[in-house]
């Protein structure tokens, strides 16, 4: 009941032993995720001991207590002791295009870069060097992927929803959030938020393929918001090979012409890229779309007692 990211996965954190690696490690761990090593080059050899609470889905079967995490020199070194095959960044972003390059160096299956500002031409470069090799990348400026009461890589709140048959693609972290509360008495197999920057490794076509092709998702909800075409895509790609029914919903229907709007960097020009504009696109190949978040969740609640 997942895609992407599964229970069983060996997880390398790069940047562990900085503050906000060294805080959502703790959560993750805590989320009951196998984080076996972080890298860090001037700490090698070294180990980090986290005090770790069970928090999340599935904590019933987990117990608290300290957790010491290996620190390795490189990705290649901690995948050569420990067999892991998923990466998570937390480094500055003037590191953060070394970092992927050498998580895909390394031959990491997923990367998930959390970093937010990383330059778009250096995104645009460690993407295609990630994508060249076969190597799933989430990110960046996005909150991770959550498998709930499996695994969790990045900052999404474990607490919030179980296993479910719902999968959810979202651009906005927030709205990622809000959403697996809505549908919380559902459950989702896979949460990834994509990020909003204007490149991405993880598209919402992406997942759309893989929850079209998961036995165990039942219905997708599909996040979006104002700039750029990736819905507009996304809609024809539904359109032609989406079985499954899938509910939007596009955040921005307020935001004024030609404003650059948040994180998102969207900027509106005339009909493009506009909330509605997207809104008709994806309502034109059958996807029901909500007003709001709760409406949203309502659509897909609807959808789901008729089947």
């Amino acid at each position: 009941m997942a895609i992407f990211l599964f229970e069983n996965d060996k997880v390398i954190v790069q940047g562990m032993t900085g503050s906000e690696g060294s805080k959502h490690t703790r959560r993750m761990l805590g989320a009951g995720t196998k984080i076996v090593a972080g890298t860090n080059p001037r700490k090698a050899g070294t180990s980090v001991d986290f005090e770790v609470e069970p928090i999340g889905y599935g904590k019933e079967n987990r117990t608290a207590g300290v957790v010491s995490v290996p620190v390795y020199g490189t990705v290649a070194e901690a995948k050569a002791a420990t067999g892991a095959e998923v990466s998570v960044i937390f480094v500055p972003p003037a590191f953060t295009k070394a970092a992927v390059t050498e998580a895909v160096d390394a031959g990491m299956r997923l990367v998930v870069v959390i970093t937010e500002g990383v330059p778009v031409k250096d995104t645009a470069e460690f993407f295609a060097y990630a994508q060249a090799h076969g190597v799933q990348m989430i990110g960046p400026n996005c909150p991770g992927i959550i498998s709930p009461a499996q695994s969790n890589v990045g900052i999404t709140p474990p607490d919030i929803t179980g296993p479910g048959k719902i999968g959810l693609v979202s651009k906005s972290g927030t709205l990622t959030y809000q959403m697996m509360y809505e549908l919380s008495d559902i459950g989702f197999t896979t949460c990834i938020g994509i990020g909003g920057d204007p490149v991405i490794g993880t598209t919402h076509i992406d997942a759309l393929q893989a929850f079209e092709d998961d036995p165990d998702t039942e219905l997708i909800v599909m996040i979006g918001e104002i700039g750029g075409d990736a819905e507009e895509r996304a809609a024809a790609y539904i359109k032609e090979h989406v079985t499954k029914p899938v509910v939007g919903y596009v955040a921005g229907f307020t935001a004024p012409e030609g404003k650059t709007m948040g994180h998102a960097g969207a900027i509106v020009s005339g009909s493009s890229g506009t909330a509605a504009a997207k809104k008709a696109a994806l309502e034109a190949v059958g996807v029901r779309v909500g007003k709001t978040p709760t409406e949203t969740a309502n659509l897909a609640r609807e959808i789901l007692n008729k089947s």
